[in-house]
């Protein structure tokens, strides 16, 4: 997701700099070009051959060592970064970049860039909750930046507290939202639906299915990183919970339906990814259902239809695309439902090909509109969000 793209890495002195490892291996895995650039007390911490083997460049330390030839290095790495992240990031460096101090590497070539830029903190619980260091945030945050909040947790000074860096998952992700892509949807409201829902049989059961919620989560980020402004209503799934979006938390197919039609009004683009139970149990039992010789039946009610209620509802301008997930007839059952909910889009997908069932991290789209299908190859989900994206764009 990031090929071409140059990453400038501020590492500073703290014990969180082999997470700053980590993060650097996964950036160069997205394919970035990572330029490390570290304070004389990082290297007391991990050393530069640590970071230029991850990175296959030369880590930089000194702003008199000159890397190019005729040129101003610190200006140099300046005009070639898409990104500046300073992870982790001292008291230290945070007082220097809010009042534009420059006596190092790392400070001349930040104060030379007019990319986006990130810092996130990791210090002792009360240096960060500190007034001074809160005012220094405040200023960078004013100026721009973006500041990844520390986590909570066993600090490397023996207290707990607020103040350990961020995981490098975390950090890659803020990364992709910055820099990975265009912001073509800057300005456009997306709701997403996600997961399974659950239909309560009694207080310790539930009818459910197979979703895990990565396809619309996938959905939901990308539209994030390209600038939209996200609604995810995610049923129960055991996926991180993703940044840069508002998350709703729902449990059945009614609890769905109120939390989407309540918000559809005010939305652009509504892609409904769910697996929303179709029937729920007629009656909920008060107390746990208890074993019996013979058989169990259970009755079943139609839930409410969430696609048809919208594709009825829907304002002009708005774009609504469903799923269809079937075993049989794929083209003629999603151009059904296509036309039946009064839907722009149906991303239909059979779960008896392989890599596009259930609980995998591929799937084999077919984008369905009312002038013909296009079938996309097998690819992961979050590059399948993406074409799905892409191909909502054309039709916008």
């Amino acid at each position: 997701m990031l090929k071409g793209k140059t990453i400038v890495l501020g590492v500073t002195g703290g014990i969180a700099c082999f997470k700053a490892a980590a993060l650097a291996s996964m950036l160069v895995k997205q394919h970035a070009t990572v330029q490390v650039i570290m304070t004389e007390n990082a290297t007391k911490f991990i050393t530069p051959l640590t970071f230029e083997q991850l990175t296959g460049q030369k880590a930089l330390t000194d702003t008199f060592d000159r890397n190019f030839q005729h040129s101003v290095e610190h200006v140099a790495v300046a005009d070639r970064a898409d990104l500046v992240l300073i992870a982790p990031a001292t008291a230290n460096i945070i007082a220097k970049l809010a009042h534009g101090l420059a006596d190092d590497m790392l400070t001349t070539t930040v104060l030379a860039c007019d990319c986006p830029k990130a810092i996130a903190p990791a210090m002792n619980t009360k240096m960060y909750e500190n007034p001074v260091t809160q005012d220094n945030l405040a200023i960078l945050r004013r100026y721009g930046w973006e500041v990844a909040e520390p986590a909570s947790g066993h600090l490397a000074c023996g207290a707990e507290g607020k103040g350990r860096l961020p995981e490098p998952e975390e950090l890659l992700e803020l990364c992709l939202h910055a820099i990975a892509r265009e912001k073509d949807l800057s300005g456009k409201r997306v709701l997403v639906t996600a997961g399974p829902t659950r239909e309560a049989l009694d207080p310790v059961r539930y009818l459910t299915n197979r979703s895990s919620g990565r396809m619309g989560y996938a959905i939901a980020k990308a539209a994030a990183r390209r600038g939209a402004e996200v609604t995810l209503v995610s049923g129960p799934t055991s996926l991180p919970r993703p940044r840069y979006m508002e998350i709703v938390d729902i449990e059945s197919a009614q609890e769905m339906f109120e939390a989407v039609t309540s918000r559809a009004p005010d939305m652009d683009i509504i892609i409904k990814a769910a697996a929303v139970a179709d029937y729920r149990p007629a009656d909920v039992a008060e107390d746990k259902i208890k074993k019996k010789d013979g058989d169990l039946s259970i009755p079943l009610e139609r839930t409410r239809d969430i696609l048809g209620t919208l594709g009825q509802q829907k304002r002009e301008g708005q774009f609504l695309c469903g799923f269809s997930m079937e075993t049989r007839d794929l083209i003629e059952n999603s151009r059904k439902k296509l036309t039946k909910k009064n839907l722009d889009m149906v991303a239909a997908n059979n779960v008896k090909v392989e890599g596009a069932g259930f609980g995998v991290e591929t799937n084999v789209l077919t984008l369905i509109t009312a002038e013909g299908e296009k079938e996309l190859p097998l690819m992961s989900k979050d590059a399948a969000a993406d074409a799905l994206l892409d191909a909502i764009l054309e039709r916008m």
